[in-house]
């Protein structure tokens, strides 16, 4: 009955972490380009009481053992990169990838950070620029006389300058992809780092080679479905409430055992 007081409280904190990772999904359910966690659990080690296989004192094989497992720990929070809905915002610096594909942001310190939130905007020197400022990566700045602004399916950036009827092509717009994405870092602010996990970045044009093709004026939202994740949350709920009663089932056992007079 010890044993079942630390092994129910393995499977609380397990829950507690799910319903962690469940929590944040449903706070980012309207981040642009935020894609929902995933929490994996993995059972404990096992003590072996009897092994399969032994010779029982008749000299016949036991076929099946006993063993008593001692809980669950979480092995993994893992991104899941499922294309999020589009959402139709009609601003020209909005751009969603439609497929695989993310889109390369300069950080301060001159290292790329990746994104898949298209909320891009201008900078007072005209550089297409994240929310908090970080340049895409190539850099695209776009002129003080232009008119309009018009991104093609693979990426090319073109505007119509003041007096000028016909369109000028001004730079590209590039995608990095990876072997393993829920192996990148979640840094925040909508940006992930590469790691040996996710492997190195392949870059390349949209459109070609398996990459995505950019939508201008659309938004990827969120993959998190809240009606999902309210189910996960009650599992959670429930799963925490069951081992919460093993540990109350456990103690009166034991208050039972406590009170047993000769």
């Amino acid at each position: 009955m010890i044993r079942t007081l630390w092994i129910a409280a393995t499977g609380m904190q397990a829950q507690t972490l799910n319903l962690d990772v469940v929590a944040n999904n449903l706070a980012n359910v309207t981040t642009s380009g935020f894609k929902k966690n995933r929490a994996d659990f993995q059972d404990l080690l096992y003590e072996t009481i009897k092994p399969a296989g032994a010779t029982s004192a008749d000299g016949n094989e036991v076929p099946t053992g006993i063993q008593l497992g001692h809980g669950v720990k979480p092995a993994a929070v893992q991104k899941i990169f499922i294309q999020g809905d589009f959402q139709y915002s009609q601003n020209p610096l909005d751009i969603a990838i439609e497929g695989d594909g993310f889109f390369e942001i300069t950080m301060p310190d001159g290292s790329i950070a990746y994104t898949r939130a298209g909320t891009f905007k201008l900078n007072s020197d005209g550089t297409i620029v994240t929310s908090d400022g970080y340049p895409m990566e190539p850099q695209i700045d776009i002129p003080d006389d232009a008119l309009s602004i018009t991104i093609g399916n693979d990426g090319t950036v073109s505007v119509i300058r003041q007096g000028d009827t016909d369109s000028t092509e001004i730079g590209n717009i590039e995608l990095a992809r990876f072997i393993n994405p829920s192996g990148l870092y979640a840094m925040g602010k909508n940006l992930f780092t590469e790691t040996t996990a996710s492997g190195a970045p392949i870059i390349g044009t949209p459109g070609i080679d398996g990459f995505g093709t950019l939508a201008q004026g659309f938004l990827e939202m969120s993959n998190v479905k809240v009606v999902d994740e309210m189910v996960n949350m009650i599992t959670a709920q429930r799963a925490y409430e069951a081992n919460s009663k093993a540990i109350q089932t456990a103690d009166e056992m034991l208050q039972i055992a406590n009170n047993v007079k000769r």
